[in-house]
Parts: C-alpha cells; structure tokens; sequence
C-alpha cells in the first residue's frame, strides 16, 4: 500500500474525540484489525475536539506510529457536527465512515456498512435494534424523535440519531453542517434522491470514561427537528413557509374584521362592549399576519445572500498531523 499524500484511498473513517483517554488506543487498535482484512485502502481521521485530559497526546503517539492516521485538533470544543464536518473535509476516501469515538460503536460492524455500499447503495445507516441505553432518558425520546424524523423527511429509518453511517463522498460533499444536524444527515440530503439503506448495528455500554450526553439534549433534539424540516421544505423558498402562515392569519383576521363592521354599521351594535376582546384579536392577528409575510420575504433575500457567500466554517482548526 502507498504511503505517499497523493495515494489513492478506499475508505476514511472520521472519529471525533471529546475527553476519550481511556478509550482511543483501544478504538484504533480496534479499527486496525478490523480494516486491514478488508484488504482496501483507508485513512483515519481522529478529530480531538477540544479535550481537556490526555486525548489529544495519544492520538498524536498514535499518529507517529502510523501513516495511515491523520489527526486535527480543534481550537476548543466546537461539539460533535463541527468536528465531523471538520474531518468529513478532510477525507480522501471514496466512501467515508462516521463513528463515535467512545466505543459504543463495534468496528466489527464497518463490513456490514461496506457490503450495503458496494451493493449500490449510497448511504449504509447503523440502527441500534436493541439498544442498551437507559429507557427514560435516551430510548423513551429517541424512540420518538426517530418517529417524528420520519413523518417530517419522509426519509423512513427507524434510527436517526447514531453517528456510526458510510456515506458515498460525493452525497455528503456539499452538506451543510451546523448545530447538532450530524445526526439529520440522511434526512438532509434526501431530496437528492439518494438510496439508503439500514444495517442493524451493536449497541454496547460504555465501558470506561463518561458519556457527554444527557436528558437536556432531548430538547435540542426536538428543535433541530424543527430546523431539519424547514431545511428539508422550505430552505430555499422560506416566503412559501412564512408567507402562508402570514396570508392565513391576515385573510382571517379580515374576515374577523368584516363581520365586526357589519355588526357596527348594520345592526348597531357597540362593538367595544359586545366584542372588545374579538376586535383587539383581529387587529393582532392582521399585525402578526404582515409581520410574518414581511419576515418571510427578508428570510428570501438573506437566503440568497448566504447561497452566494457560503463557505465559512463552523469549527477552527489550531493543529494538523498529516502525511
């Protein structure tokens, strides 16, 4: 196999690392194994982001002993979609591989991805069929943001949420991360019309070292779905989403508006007394409704000012070791 910069390369398996001390050498020697009887060429990329324990001199020993590795540290801790766009950029590799770095994630599973991939299939998504985490705090909501997921994309996975996918380069090379929406990447790029395909994956307990998630990440959760689905409807037509809402509440209002005139003209009827609750409603409603038209077509002009001046990056990186 090649060692130089410029060889070709099968598969890049991107790892992002957040205070994994106790469980990077093991990963790697894991990944090695695992890999090296596939008998393709890969790469790893091991993205420290921003650690504060021994992570980052282990990858950078581990980087000395091996060519194939690469490793980025990040500036501080940009959180996990930043340090996987940040190595998702870097990757050489026509299939690239997305993992945790905490163990949960069986490399041994990597050839089953790979099997879905050279049958065609663009994406290889892990499900967790039997997952081992705790039932209130992560099951109970992933069980139901996955459902959510599904009936807003249309993209029919019964596990959102797991980094551990293999990704064709081509589908993820215009990708536009941010937040926490790594999780949302099928979803994301559906509307290119890309084949996935799910491959039930081994969830095992994290042995050593303590997990950074928690039950408040539910809630950001429920808010990126949000955002995935005016990304997925309306992130390129937002006056369409906004506008109607705004159309809806002004032509109601109106009619609201109509109904009252006519009482007061027709019937004379005294309308702060008999409907001043009604008439105040009408005129927010009508308010809310040209604030929302207004909001939406701001949203049209800045959309296309960002469409045009895209290419900032969400993350900073303060070392590279590469070859």
């Amino acid at each position: 196999m090649e060692k130089d910069t410029a060889r070709q390369v099968d598969i890049s398996v991107v790892v992002p690392f957040f205070n994994e001390q106790e469980n990077a050498q093991l990963l790697y020697s894991k990944l090695t194994e695992v890999l090296g009887k596939l008998h393709q060429r890969y790469e790893l990329i091991f993205i420290d982001d921003g650690s504060k324990d021994r992570t980052y001199s282990i990858l950078k020993d581990i980087f000395e002993k091996d060519p194939l590795v690469k490793v980025l540290r990040l500036r501080r801790n940009f959180g996990q979609t930043a340090a996987l766009a940040a190595g998702f950029d870097s990757t050489k590799g026509t299939v690239v591989i997305a993992m945790d770095g905490d163990l949960q994630h069986d490399p041994q599973d990597i050839p089953k991805l790979m099997e879905k991939i050279n049958q065609g299939f663009d994406i290889a998504s892990g499900w967790r069929e039997r997952r081992v985490d705790a039932f209130l705090t992560r099951r109970l909501p992933s069980m139901v943001a996955n459902k959510l997921m599904a009936i807003l994309s249309g993209v029919k996975l019964h596990d959102f949420g797991t980094t551990f996918k293999a990704y064709r380069k081509e589908v993820i090379e215009d990708v536009e991360l941010y937040g926490e929406l790594h999780r949302f990447i099928p979803a994301l790029i559906s509307w290119k019309g890309v084949s996935i395909a799910e491959v039930p994956i081994k969830n095992t307990v994290r042995k050593k070292g303590k997990s950074n998630y928690g039950l408040s990440r539910t809630f950001r959760v429920i808010l990126d779905l949000i955002l995935v689905k005016y990304l997925i409807s309306y992130s390129k037509k937002p006056l369409q989403f906004f506008g109607l809402f705004g159309l809806f509440l002004s032509f109601l209002g109106m009619a609201l508006g109509v109904y009252l005139l006519v009482k007061k003209f027709i019937f004379n009827t005294a309308i702060m007394v008999s409907h001043g609750p009604l008439m105040i409603t009408v005129v927010l409603m009508i308010v809310i409704g040209i604030q929302s038209i207004t909001f939406g077509l701001l949203a049209e002009m800045l959309t296309r000012i960002y469409h045009r001046s895209a290419g900032a990056k969400i993350y900073s990186i303060s070392e590279r070791l590469e070859r």
